[in-house]
């Protein structure tokens, strides 16, 4: 299964228009779609419609898609040349904007390159304890992932003592077996806002107000490492980003996020997190 069948994007009613059923798979604990799948399928989009593979992509997220309803997804090329395309994607549920995705997208051919950022050391994933998350799962996209703590402590042992704001964990999708592409990787990517719960030393998260993807090379691997930094939590919001490694050491994108701080304490009785769904939490 490729990652458009995993998120089960089509083409829609025009060209440039594509579409997904917000399912309960592609959701939250909260009960909204998850924002790297958004980011993910926005690039998808891009992607199909330009011919073009995704340099970077930058996502805000303006509201909340629920599940049932559908993402319907448009596609606006501004400048396709010779080796670059610039786009925009708009994705919206209904009358609402759900997000919006500016990307650059192609490839230039040149002999010069390198890679300067270095992947923490990590002990091989089946050395590793299994990220465990508070309450039930219950179908939606936390089930599909596989996740591997390296440098993080398990939620229940989080007691208030904060650490030094690096998260490191492995990460993959089994259910996606064609390998790992930008799609991918947006969602891989998108966890900030657990890091922040690991700096702080809380039952903490995040809903993302924005999430910055930057694709470096893309190499086969079956997991990605995921060395997460939270930089500063200040006035309510928390800003950091994910690099993600391959398992030979290839850096593979890196992303940035700032996200709305979220208390997660009730999760400790199993139940779930706040829904957050009010629109004064949006910009």
């Amino acid at each position: 299964m490729d990652v458009g069948d995993f998120l089960g994007i089509e083409a829609g009613d025009r060209p440039d228009r594509w579409q997904l059923t917000v399912t309960k798979a592609l959701t939250t604990r909260g009960g909204f779609l998850f924002g790297g799948v958004g980011l993910g399928a926005a690039i998808t989009a891009l992607e199909r419609s330009s011919g073009r593979a995704a340099v970077w992509a930058s996502s805000q997220y303006l509201s909340y898609a629920q599940p049932d309803e559908t993402l319907v997804i448009d596609v606006e090329t501004f400048v396709a040349g010779h080796q670059v395309t610039q786009a925009q994607a708009v994705c919206r549920a209904g009358d609402r904007t759900i997000l919006t995705v500016n990307a650059s997208l192609g490839h230039r051919p040149m002999a010069a390159e390198g890679q300067w950022e270095r992947a923490p050391a990590a002990a091989p994933p089946e050395a590793c304890e299994v990220r465990t998350r508070p309450g039930v799962e219950d179908g939606r996209l936390d089930e599909s992932m596989d996740q591997r703590l390296v440098k993080a402590r398990p939620w229940e042992s989080l007691d208030g003592v904060p650490g030094d704001g690096q998260t490191v964990m492995w990460s993959r999708l089994p259910p996606i077996t064609s390998g790992f592409d930008a799609t991918t990787l947006a969602i891989l990517g998108d966890f900030v806002p657990m890091g922040v719960g690991q700096a702080l030393g809380t039952l903490t998260g995040g809903n993302s107000l924005d999430n910055s993807l930057r694709i470096c090379r893309l190499v086969p691997t079956e997991w990605v490492l995921l060395d997460i930094r939270v930089h500063a939590v200040a006035r309510g919001f928390a800003h950091g980003l994910v690099h993600m490694f391959a398992e030979d050491g290839t850096l593979l994108a890196t992303a940035s996020q700032s996200c709305i701080v979220r208390d997660w304490a009730d999760a400790r009785t199993g139940a779930r997190p706040t829904r957050g769904l009010d629109s004064k939490d949006r910009p």
